[in-house]
C-alpha cells in the first residue's frame, strides 16, 4: 500500500468515525432552569431539616465550646439562591442561611444564638461511566456574616471571642457543606432521570446519554445527546444514513432552555412506530370514503368491468414496507411514507383475491406540537409523489384515472389511522423538573428546535 493511498484510507475512517458521533439532540440548559432546580431543591426536600436532627444528635467527637453546654441547631434555613456559571468548568453558587443555635451557658441559663451565614460552593460538571451529566463538588466555603447571643454584657468578651474566631466557623462548616452535597446529589438524580429509558408505548424504548462531556458557556450549559431507540423485540433501531446530521444551530434565545431535535432521529422514532401504520380500508368505514366496490374501480380500470361482477365490495390493504423519513428545512417539516397499497375483491361463492398491488410514495406535512412533555405529531397528506403497479392479476393497465382516488383514499382513512397511531408521541428529556409550557416550535434545516422559556419556581 502506498502512503498516499494510506492517507486517503485513514483520511475516509477519521471521516466516517466523525460521522457516526454526531449527536440527534442538543440540549442547552439556561441558567434559569438550573437555578430553578437547585431553589426547588431545597424548598421541597428535607434536607434542611434532616441537618438539624442530625446537628442535634450527641456525637462523640464533637468539640464542646466553651462555657456552651448542650449545643443544638434549630431554625436552619436557606434564602434565596445566587448561582452562575464559570465557563468551561460548571456551577458555582452562593446560598445565605439563617439558622440558631441553643444551649445552656455555664452560669446555667438558656442561651440562643442566632447568625446569618453564606455558603458558597463550586462545582464541576463532568460526565459519569453512565453517560449522565453530574455536578462534582470541587470546594465548599461558609463565612459568618453576623451572630449575636442573648448572654449579659460583661460575658460577651469572654466567650464570644473565642465562639466566633474559632469553634462557630468550624461548626458552620461541618453542618452546611453536607447540606449542599446533598443538594447536589437531589439535582444529580434530575440530570440522571433525563437519561432513563422512556417506553415508547407498546412499540418500544428510547433513551438518551451524552455523547460528548458537558459544554459548559456563560449563560448555558450544553449537551449533545444520542438518541438509542429500540423496538418492542430489544433491538436498536439504526438511524437514516441518508439524512445529514446536525451541523449548525441556532443562537440560544435569552432566558430560554433550548432542545434542537435532528430530523434522523425524528425519522427513527417513525420507523419503531411504522409497525402501527397498516390498515385495511373497507367500504363505508369512514365517513367520506368513496365507495369501495368494483363498479367505482370499474369506471377508471375497464379491465376490472369484465373480470369482476358489479358492486363486489373490495378491500384496500396499506401497508409501510420502508421506514418513514423526515426531512426538515426552515420552511416546511415533511414526511415521506413508501407503502404498498393492495387492492382485494371476490366473485360471488369465492374467496377475495388480489387485483393488483401499487407501490406508493406519499408526501405529507407535518405539524409538531409539545403537550404533556411529549412533542406530538399531526400530519396532513399533500401529494402522492410516485404511483406504480408492482403486480397485477388483471393485466396490464393506465394508473394515472386511480391517482386521485388513492389520494383520497389515503387522506380520508390512512392518514388519520396513522395519526391515532402517533398520538402518544416522542417523550422529550425531563428540563430538571421544569415542565414543557408555552414551548415555541420552529424548525431549521434537518432539525427541530423547542425554545422553553424559564418559569419562576
Amino acid at each position: 500500500m502506498t502512503i498516499l493511498s494510506y492517507i486517503l484510507l485513514l483520511g475516509g475512517y477519521l471521516s466516517a468515525s466523525q460521522c457516526s458521533g454526531d449527536p440527534e439532540a442538543i440540549f442547552r440548559m439556561d441558567i434559569g432552569t438550573i437555578n430553578r432546580a437547585v431553589s426547588t431543591v431545597l424548598n421541597e426536600s428535607d434536607v434542611l431539616q434532616k441537618l438539624v436532627e442530625g446537628a442535634t444528635e450527641k456525637r462523640a467527637t464533637t468539640k464542646p465550646i466553651k462555657g456552651i453546654f448542650v449545643l443544638k441547631a434549630m431554625e436552619l434555613c436557606a434564602m434565596e439562591v445566587a448561582l452562575w456559571l464559570s465557563p468551561g468548568v460548571g456551577v458555582s453558587m452562593t446560598v445565605p442561611v439563617r439558622m440558631t443555635l441553643m444551649g445552656k451557658s455555664f452560669i446555667g441559663g438558656k442561651m440562643e444564638i442566632p447568625m446569618a451565614a453564606n455558603l458558597s460552593t463550586s462545582s464541576r460538571m463532568v460526565q459519569d461511566m453512565q453517560g449522565c451529566p453530574q455536578l462534582s463538588t470541587r470546594r465548599c466555603h461558609v463565612a459568618l456574616i453576623h451572630s449575636w447571643a442573648n448572654l449579659p454584657h460583661r460575658m460577651l468578651p469572654l466567650i464570644m471571642s473565642k465562639f466566633l474566631d474559632s469553634t462557630l466557623q468550624k461548626v458552620l462548616q461541618g453542618l452546611l457543606c453536607p447540606a449542599m452535597a446533598m443538594v447536589l446529589d437531589l439535582v444529580n438524580a434530575k440530570f440522571a432521570n433525563m437519561m432513563r429509558a422512556i417506553p415508547l408505548g407498546n412499540a418500544g424504548m428510547l433513551q438518551y446519554a451524552l455523547l460528548n462531556p458537558p459544554v459548559v458557556r456563560e449563560t448555558f450549559i450544553q449537551l449533545e445527546l444520542k438518541a438509542t431507540l429500540h423496538s418492542k423485540e430489544g433491538e436498536e433501531v439504526a438511524l437514516r444514513s441518508e439524512l445529514p446530521p446536525l451541523t449548525s444551530v441556532p443562537p440560544k434565545r435569552e432566558a430560554a432552555t433550548q432542545l434542537i431535535l435532528a430530523a434522523s432521529f425524528l425519522s427513527a422514532e417513525l420507523s419503531i412506530m411504522q409497525a402501527f401504520f397498516g390498515l385495511n380500508i373497507t367500504n363505508g368505514m369512514v365517513l367520506g370514503l368513496v365507495p369501495l366496490v368494483t363498479t367505482m374501480l370499474g369506471a377508471l380500470i375497464p379491465a376490472i368491468s369484465s373480470t369482476l361482477p358489479p358492486s363486489r365490495p373490495v378491500v384496500i390493504e396499506m401497508q409501510e414496507t420502508q421506514p418513514p423519513l423526515v426531512t426538515i428545512t426552515p420552511e416546511k417539516s415533511t414526511v415521506h411514507l413508501f407503502s404498498t397499497a393492495k387492492f382485494w375483491a371476490s366473485s360471488p361463492g369465492s374467496a377475495p383475491g388480489s387485483l393488483f398491488i401499487l407501490d406508493v410514495h406519499s408526501e405529507l406535512g407535518v405539524r409538531f406540537a409539545v403537550t404533556e412533555e411529549r412533542l406530538q405529531f399531526s400530519l396532513t397528506l399533500h401529494s402522492l409523489s410516485h404511483v406504480t403497479v408492482v403486480n397485477s392479476s388483471i393485466g396490464a393497465f393506465n394508473v394515472l384515472p386511480l391517482r386521485g382516488v388513492l389520494a383520497d383514499i389515503i387522506h380520508v382513512a390512512y392518514v388519520p389511522s396513522i395519526n391515532r397511531a402517533l398520538r402518544g408521541g416522542v417523550p422529550l428529556p425531563p428540563l430538571l423538573g421544569t415542565p414543557y409550557r408555552h414551548v415555541e416550535l420552529r424548525r431549521m434545516q434537518d432539525g427541530l428546535v423547542l425554545d422553553v422559556p424559564v418559569v419562576e419556581s
